[in-house]
């Protein structure tokens, strides 16, 4: 992900430019112009900032308390509307899929979250769950939290995602190690696990792109 970089914003204080009454609301402006273009249509500018306490944005950007409250909630909503998507119609196509899928809902996290994405027969998104939430380096997860769901459910196959709160979307051993156990038990029951997408603010990790998940 190209870092973001914020020009330096305007005086308040230029009178000319932004006139009586305009201090108060232009900072939330100048950041979206900023950090839209930077997103590039791949990572939800709002992703930035979910997770960031109000007194966070206030001191990173300039932003007045008013301001920065208004910005907050805007991003909070912005989450939440991304979050409740309806699943596609069309069948998930890669980790980049995935990524986009759930990063608006993991992005702000400060533990690590464990998500099962169902698959019905044609590759299509029918079902998710929240299999575990963890702590702040790791997720607990057994196969039978991730398959039960998926023999109840009769899904043809399964992705598995989950987050980093670091940001550093680099598998752990224990990322690897999960893995492993999750494709033994997929295969004793003829439900295969088609990925494990690692999410996070600076991109993602797809185990089937990396090759790992081999024959």
């Amino acid at each position: 992900m190209v870092p973001c970089v914020l020009r330096s914003p305007p005086s308040r204080c230029d009178s000319a430019e932004h006139p009586a009454g305009a201090a108060s609301t232009w900072p939330e402006a100048f950041l979206l112009e900023q950090l839209a273009p930077e997103a590039g249509g791949q990572l939800p500018a709002l992703a930035l900032w979910s997770g960031l306490e109000p007194a966070d944005l206030a001191y990173r950007y300039g932003l007045s308390p008013a301001a920065a409250l208004r910005l907050g909630a805007a991003v909070e909503l912005g989450r939440r509307a991304l979050a409740a998507r309806p699943p596609a119609a069309e069948p998930l196509r890669g980790g980049a899929e995935v990524h986009a899928l759930l990063l608006p809902r993991l992005a702000g996290l400060s533990c690590e979250s464990f998500h099962a994405l169902y698959l019905d027969a044609k590759g299509r998104l029918a079902h998710e769950r929240t299999v575990s939430v963890g702590t702040l380096t790791s997720s607990l997860v057994h196969p039978r939290e991730v398959f039960a769901p998926a023999v109840a459910l009769r899904a043809a196959a399964v992705i598995v995602a989950h987050n980093h709160p670091s940001g550093d979307p680099e598998p752990s051993a224990e990322d690897r190690a999960t893995t492993r156990r999750l494709q033994r038990a997929g295969r004793l029951l003829g439900i295969e696990l088609l990925d494990h997408v690692v999410v996070a603010r600076g991109g993602y990790v797809s185990f089937l792109e990396r090759g790992w998940l081999g024959s």
